[in-house]
């Protein structure tokens, strides 16, 4: 089984992530910020993998560090359940509707972490949760997981649409990307011959 289960401890967060790529999209999330838990909730349902995340960190100075930090925890746990990466798709693309907004997303495990982001959320908050802060988890997420992360807003006007559309096409796009080609589930999906 692809699996991976990691802690990280600084002076502004603990947590705990268990991660099976192969799952059916269960999930037990307790971040301490509820938009945070929502959003991990659907990735781990659109993606069908089996989540858990439990973490203590600093939400009285604000998000910023949980959110972040949870990003980090989620990359390196798909970096270790992918292991060499032998037989993955290794490519994968979901252009997602969330009722006005449409959300494009690819991503290629490539062994090169960035991301391109180009969301414009129109409000600063949802809730309490710092809108800015999508960006933060998904460049923490990139650069952990050693994945290229294209993030596209094509249509939208409503910040809690737009995110949730980036999650759930996100998780989709990951699902395609770490399934297995039975036609070439002993090789690595590269010319190099390394990811």
């Amino acid at each position: 089984m692809r699996q991976a289960e990691l802690s990280r401890k600084t002076a502004e967060t603990d947590i705990w992530l268990s991660l099976n790529l192969d799952g059916t999209g269960k999930s037990e999330i307790e971040t301490g910020c509820g938009f945070l838990d929502h959003m991990l909730t659907l990735f781990a349902r659109h993606g069908r993998f089996d989540l858990k995340v439990s973490c203590k960190g600093d939400t009285w100075v604000d998000d910023h560090h949980t959110v972040e930090d949870i990003g980090i925890c989620l990359g390196d746990a798909f970096a270790r359940a992918l292991g060499d990466k032998r037989g993955i798709v290794r490519y994968g693309s979901c252009t997602l509707p969330m009722d006005e907004a449409l959300i494009l997303t690819a991503v290629d495990i490539s062994g090169r972490g960035m991301l391109c982001y180009g969301l414009d959320i129109p409000t600063q908050k949802v809730g309490t949760f710092d809108t800015e802060l999508t960006k933060e988890f998904l460049i923490a997420f990139a650069r952990r997981s050693d994945m290229t992360v294209h993030v596209r807003q094509l249509a939208g006007e409503n910040s809690h649409h737009i995110i949730e559309g980036a999650f759930k096409s996100l998780a989709r796009s990951l699902r395609t990307a770490v399934s297995i080609d039975p036609q070439f589930a002993q090789e690595i999906p590269s010319t190099k011959g390394v990811l």
